[in-house]
């Protein structure tokens, strides 16, 4: 819950915050091509699989009863790195009235914790290389790009 100051608190999402989550995935240039908030179904479905996936961690961040951020975090077991866990970090999206004020940091922040806390020895993520604002705050957090990624859409 958010205290009377205005703080933001970071809290696991829940069904009622799809329409807002959708909203803030669609709130960029980049997902108002892909994202479709008046059809919810889609949503749902997969909001219902990342409920029931120990592996998976969706959060939104609230501020005065209201959702202004979300990330999903997700836990990969793998052989490389030594037998390595590693979190992967999605969908980082701050809303719109809310950017520039360090709530990004603050939930990127949260997930990189939580992560060592679960005893991963990798964070990762993947942004879009249109987005040369989120490459700097996301080297400014202190990630490197390291690696060229690669995508196949299906």
């Amino acid at each position: 819950m958010t205290d009377a100051t205005g703080a933001v608190s970071i809290r696991p999402a829940t069904v009622e915050d799809v329409p807002e989550i959708v909203a803030l995935l669609a709130d960029d240039p980049l997902g108002a091509t892909r994202e479709s908030p008046d059809d919810l179904a889609p949503y749902l479905t997969a909001f219902a699989a990342l409920e029931t996936d120990p592996h998976q961690v969706l959060v939104v961040a609230e501020r005065e009863g209201r959702v202004v951020g979300t990330l999903q975090l997700t836990f990969i077991a793998g052989l490389s790195h030594r037998g390595a866990t590693r979190a992967q970090i999605e969908g980082v999206r701050v809303r719109g009235t809310e950017r520039g004020g360090g709530l990004g940091g603050e939930l990127v922040r949260w997930a990189v914790e939580e992560a060592r806390a679960a005893g991963c020895a990798i964070v990762q993520l993947t942004s879009d290389r249109t987005r040369v604002d989120a490459h700097r705050f996301y080297e400014r957090l202190g990630f490197q790009a390291s690696h060229v990624g690669f995508k196949m859409t299906l």
